[in-house]
């Protein structure tokens, strides 16, 4: 499972660890991905998403046929 949000599109940011000494040494600070299961009525059936904590919330605000139309309209499949 790639670790991006299918809703909101977060990806891994990159940095750096910088220890007492200030040495750098490369790093990724992970989006929080979580594999949600949804039921869609329109189509009568479950749909898993991969989302992001933020993406949970927007799809309890927008709800989950407005989030499925937003993800395929990127082109994902869903």
């Amino acid at each position: 499972m790639s670790a991006h949000c299918q809703l909101t599109g977060r990806k891994p940011g990159f940095g750096n660890t910088i220890s007492h000494s200030h040495r750098r040494t490369a790093r990724r600070f992970g989006p929080n991905i979580q594999r949600r299961r949804y039921w869609l009525p329109s189509e009568g059936r479950y749909v898993r998403l991969a989302l992001s904590a933020k993406g949970i919330k927007t799809v309890d605000v927008i709800g989950v046929e407005a989030a499925v139309a937003r993800i395929r309209a990127r082109g994902e499949k869903v």
